[in-house]
């Protein structure tokens, strides 16, 4: 992800980028038959481009990190050592998190990467746009736009944030009424990514958003080539996750590629055959960073996950 991964809007108006939201609104659950923007040739066609990256979400090692078990140079040349192209270390991981680092130690672990061979795909801070009282929000948009620029001298070309951390709506408050909350904010924060050149990447997190209608309709609302989604595999919970993977996958501008996704709310082994053909099928160029979660030591269970998305990956080379 050290190139943009944003599907390109048309050359004459952003109108086409609207129609194109509006069909990924109205589809059915496979997208492959639905031409991206910007982009030419068929699905199949698509299906054949090889330059798809894995990278590693550095939360996999959340608890040795976390713990002071490991350092973040420690996990980064692990990574390097396995053989990831990249890594996307959160911003909890730097110290003092919310508060900014220093940039003496960011500019550390940028260089650290880069002797390693790994690109930095992106990193991501925690946020709640949901929040009734509106100087709240405004705290949380500013704290958004200050880890912009942290993402900009890391070198990160993406940074996530979430919609909202509650799955339930305050009393008194709708569903239309919060969502205008979560697109007004995140369009002030991608009007400070414009400045800095990163892209914003929204997360379905089984949180606010729920389903790809909960995901596109914001996406669409807000209307910026500065806004993309961070694909969770793992957090569509309702339904078939497949299908709505499908549905939002032409405009993920990166990953989380999870070991277990959930089939009508019931936890089951991934696909990542199934997962490799809609990645192909959608036309996505990038990195597909990869999750470990639960318990169990990440420098096994990464390992393992690694090489079984790196094999799934290889076929549809």
């Amino acid at each position: 992800m050290n190139e943009e991964r944003w599907v390109e809007k048309p050359q004459s108006t952003q109108s086409g980028r609207r129609d194109f939201l509006k069909t990924a609104l109205a589809s059915g659950p496979l997208l492959a038959t639905v031409p991206l923007i910007g982009q030419s040739g068929s699905p199949t066609e698509r299906a054949e481009m090889k330059n798809v990256r894995l990278s590693c979400n550095l939360y996999s090692f959340n608890e040795p990190l976390t713990k002071g078990q490991m350092t973040l140079e420690q996990v980064l040349e692990f990574c390097a050592d396995l053989g990831f192209d990249a890594v996307d270390p959160t911003g909890y991981y730097f110290p003092n998190y919310p508060v900014l680092p220093d940039d003496s130690y960011v500019y550390q672990i940028k260089r650290k990467a880069f002797r390693l061979g790994l690109d930095i795909s992106g990193t991501g801070v925690r946020n709640d746009f949901t929040l009734p009282d509106p100087a709240r929000r405004k705290a949380e948009v500013e704290l958004v736009r200050k880890w912009i620029g942290f993402a900009a001298r890391l070198g990160a070309p993406v940074l996530r944030i979430f919609s909202g951390i509650g799955k339930e709506l305050k009393p008194g408050y709708n569903r239309d009424e919060v969502t205008t909350w979560v697109v007004d904010a995140i369009r002030e924060c991608t009007e400070q990514a414009a400045r800095q050149g990163v892209i914003i990447v929204l997360q379905n997190h089984a949180d606010f958003i729920q389903t790809a209608d909960h995901v596109l309709e914001i996406v669409k609302r807000v209307d910026s080539e500065w806004l993309a989604v961070n694909l969770d595999i793992g957090s569509f919970k309702i339904g078939d996750p497949y299908a709505q993977i499908a549905r939002v996958a032409p405009v993920a501008a990166t990953w989380q590629i999870k070991e277990n996704l959930f089939v009508d709310g019931q936890e089951t082994v991934t696909d990542l055959d199934k997962i490799m053909r809609i990645v192909r099928q959608s036309g996505y160029r990038g990195y597909l960073p990869i999750e470990t979660l639960g318990k169990g030591d990440p420098k096994q269970k990464v390992p393992v996950f690694y090489e079984k998305v790196k094999k799934a990956l290889r076929s549809y080379e």
